[in-house]
């Protein structure tokens, strides 16, 4: 089972300082994964141990594998009449964006990719990138448009996303699952259609996509999309 332990690198001087007989120290060193954090509002820097099993797999976990960073998409638990248990995942690689399914032993260590995610409003475009502004610090970061990728249709300026690094480089950002938008171009809807009635139409919105959306929707309407689909939801 994970199990984090936290603690502050400045009490490490006072914990050796004590005298030798009153320590009792493994005869062979024992390593563990550190994770260093930001500090804190005090100064401090905080160091956390960390231990991932493949029983503590869920959708939306990190882990690295050959030295990438790979999120859990999907993973079922199986445990076989004969044989060992376990892990079936399917993992998308935050790099390259590909995805593979891969297996795990039930109960191996799986190393934790280092995924830090912050809150970022998206400011404007500049040329091939797109700014994003950190709201406290005011700390610009760029993405390049290649790396941006078809989220790009969804983003307004002034949108407040999650961007996702490892290792020091940005590695994906996260939109909001639900976005309200503008609806530019449309062909005109029909007498006598309403909220309740069937048929669609493709409509452009105000960022340059195309969403499928009722007869009734006309230039003008701000209506909501979800941003992992891309599907028309309500007029806002």
């Amino acid at each position: 089972m994970a199990g984090t332990v936290t603690f502050n690198v400045s009490s490490a001087s006072s914990v050796f300082s004590q005298s030798s007989s009153s320590l009792k120290l493994p005869s062979r060193p024992i390593f563990l994964p550190l994770r260093f954090l930001p500090k804190t509002s005090s100064g401090l820097r905080i160091c956390r141990i960390y231990a991932l099993s493949s029983n503590d797999i869920k959708v939306g976990t990190n882990i690295e594998v050959d030295g990438a960073p790979w999120r859990v998409l999907e993973f079922l638990h199986v445990k076989p009449g004969k044989g060992a248990a376990f892990v079936r995942t399917k993992l998308r690689n935050y790099i390259t964006g590909n995805t593979v399914e891969k297996t795990f032993r039930a109960g191996s260590t799986i190393d934790e990719a280092d995924v830090f995610k912050e809150s970022k409003q998206f400011t404007y475009k500049d040329g091939s990138q797109f700014v994003f502004m950190d709201l406290t610090s005011f700390e610009e970061t760029r993405v390049n448009e290649s790396d941006v990728g078809d989220k790009k249709k969804w983003l307004k300026e002034g949108m407040d996303c999650n961007l996702l690094s490892c290792k020091g480089k940005i590695i994906d950002f996260e939109l909001p699952i639900t976005v309200q938008l503008t609806v530019v171009d449309v062909d005109p809807g029909v007498k006598g259609d309403t909220a309740s009635g069937g048929g669609s139409k493709p409509a452009t919105v105000d960022t340059g996509a195309i969403v499928t959306v009722p007869l009734f929707v006309n230039i003008g309407d701000e209506i909501l999309v979800d941003t992992r689909t891309g599907q028309y939801l309500s007029r806002a």
